[in-house]
Parts: C-alpha cells; sequence; structure tokens
C-alpha cells in the first residue's frame, strides 16, 4: 500500500473504489498480518476522507433547495 497515492488526492468514487478493494482482500482473509494492518489503517483513512465529502456534499445541498418562486434559498434539506 506504500505506492498508493495520496488519499488527498482521490476523488470520492477513486477513494470508494479503493476502500472497497480493501474490504474484499480483508475479508478474504488471503493477506499477511503485517499486510493486512497496513490495508486496515488505509481503509479507515478512505472511510474518513469518504464520510468527510459525503458530509461536505450534503451541507452544499441544504444550500441548494429551491423556494417556491424558484429562487434558491438557504434551508437544511430533509434527507429522511
Amino acid at each position: 500500500m506504500t505506492d498508493s497515492p495520496a488519499i488527498a488526492d482521490l476523488s470520492f468514487e477513486d477513494a470508494l473504489r479503493e476502500l472497497e478493494k480493501i474490504v474484499a482482500e480483508l475479508e478474504s482473509g488471503q493477506a499477511p498480518l503485517e499486510k493486512s494492518i497496513e490495508m486496515y489503517e488505509r481503509g479507515d483513512a478512505l472511510k474518513r476522507y469518504c464520510e468527510a465529502k459525503l458530509e461536505a456534499a450534503r451541507l452544499k445541498v441544504e444550500k441548494i433547495v429551491l423556494g417556491a418562486d424558484g429562487q434558491p434559498r438557504a434551508e437544511a434539506a430533509d434527507f429522511s
């Protein structure tokens, strides 16, 4: 994993793909212990990065809710 790109340089989609790959490899149980630990640490960092990107996107959406007149207005979006 030392040849992996810096997480901050990844798009959300690339980070998510890498995280999914790491999860699949860890679930297979085929990686040696040291490599598994290294992958787990990278996966944890990727998970936190993706969560931060999703939160930033959620906050942007909250600001784009349109009013009855069709004009944008700041309002909390209901994601439930």
